[in-house]
């Protein structure tokens, strides 16, 4: 398998380990093929690769052909044939190999521009991901605070009732129109922030920043966790980006090396010559073949390039194993929060089952005559809290099994 299509079956693997975190509704990864396909960032990084792609082109050639021709201005007197005019030609070939030692370089930073490739649409699905979740919260959020509203509306009417019969009092439907008021007020503001999150999601698809997106309306932990390897990180594009490096290192110190040797010219002369009237002797023209051998004597240039590249392959060596660390401290973390986020949200959920109980009993009691109100608001507040809490959490689990996806496959 090439390296070309190894880096796209590994785009392949991350891409559907994303989308298979949502089922839910539009599918993400039709998102993520929208906006790989009109991102500007990742049509600037694919026109990089394809510049360095023709530049293997560029140093397959010779260099270029001299050709002279002299003339003879003013003509002497002189019993010697007069020359009148010379042509030569001289073509300078590079030692055997060079050619090829600069195309294999050439081909290496292809190589290592089209990681960069891999890397930055890797990059924009997990953006496209987050903001995705992003919607998917506040959204989810939206729709709680409206069930939450219309339970109010029902205990507000319930208050009413009993208002009549001197079981509450005007502060009690007070006091719930008012905390209506208060979740309608999250509503619009998270009406706001959907708009601006919504803008840059659509900024990513390269799409007016109103245009809509659509999201799952529902999304569920589930139940196991996909089983993945900390080896598996040597095969992220970012350090497979550092081998590409590396290997172009090597390419730059063989074509350094074939570049240091002699280079030798092959060429051609014609002189033209006229015969002298002073002369009694019979001339002819001449053609002299040229052999001209270049060597560089003085090579303190080609031998500080070896330097420069031994160094320059231990600086990328550093690189790789600085970066390693950072991704394996960023998966540790990822794993973490994501281990985080089921345990909250199992906990949410025992504290979500105890109000709707407390609620029942609340309920139970407006049929014997008596309700208060007070606790009626309290509990609906806790189940409000928790419901909320839940969101976060789910929201949390994608957006860290994104970050984990994108760093093993």
């Amino acid at each position: 398998m090439s390296n070309k299509n190894k880096y796209i079956v590994l785009f392949i693997c991350f891409a559907l380990g994303l989308s298979s975190f949502n089922s839910y509704g539009q599918d993400l990864q039709s998102y993520i093929e929208e906006a790989i396909a009109n991102n500007p960032e990742i049509q600037k990084v694919d026109l990089q690769y394809k510049i360095a792609t023709e530049k293997i082109k560029e140093v397959n050639s010779l260099p270029n052909t001299e050709f002279n021709f002299g003339v003879m201005a003013i003509a002497p007197e002189v019993e010697m044939p007069m020359e009148r005019f010379r042509v030569s030609v001289m073509q300078m070939l590079p030692w055997f190999g060079t050619i090829t030692s600069r195309e294999n370089y050439a081909s290496a930073m292809a190589d290592a521009q089209y990681v960069e490739v891999t890397i930055a649409k890797r990059k924009l699905a997990l953006s496209v991901s987050q903001l995705y979740y992003t919607l998917y919260e506040i959204r989810a959020k939206q729709a709680v605070l409206q069930k939450n509203i219309a339970l109010l509306e029902t205990y507000e009417r319930l208050a009413l009732t009993s208002l009549e019969v001197n079981k509450a009092s005007a502060v009690d439907v007070l006091k719930l129109q008012i905390r209506q008021n208060e979740l309608q007020q999250e509503i619009d503001v998270l009406d706001q922030q959907n708009k601006g999150i919504q803008a840059a999601m659509n900024s990513l698809l390269n799409k007016p920043y109103d245009a809509a997106v659509e999201v799952s309306e529902a999304l569920e932990i589930p139940e196991n966790d996909i089983i993945f390897s900390y080896d598996s990180l040597a095969v992220n594009p970012e350090l497979l980006k550092y081998d590409k490096l590396y290997q172009s290192v090597e390419q730059s110190e063989l074509m350094n090396l074939k570049e240091s040797v002699p280079i030798i010219g092959l060429g051609v002369e014609y002189i033209n010559q006229e015969k002298s009237p002073m002369s009694t002797s019979s001339y002819q023209d001449m053609v002299m073949p040229m052999v001209s051998l270049s060597i560089p004597i003085f090579n303190n240039t080609y031998k500080s390039r070896t330097r420069q590249n031994t160094l320059q392959k231990q600086e990328i060596q550093s690189q790789k194993d600085e970066r390693l660390n950072m991704l394996t401290a960023d998966l540790s973390k990822a794993i973490s929060q994501r281990n985080q986020s089921r345990i909250k949200f199992n906990s949410q959920q025992k504290n979500l089952k105890q109000a709707e109980d407390a609620e029942g009993i609340l309920i139970k009691n407006y049929e014997t005559g008596t309700i208060d109100f007070n606790d009626v608001l309290d509990i609906q507040e806790l189940q409000l809290k928790f419901q909320m809490n839940q969101i976060e959490s789910i929201n949390m689990y994608y957006v860290q099994s994104a970050i984990i996806n994108y760093l093993v496959h």
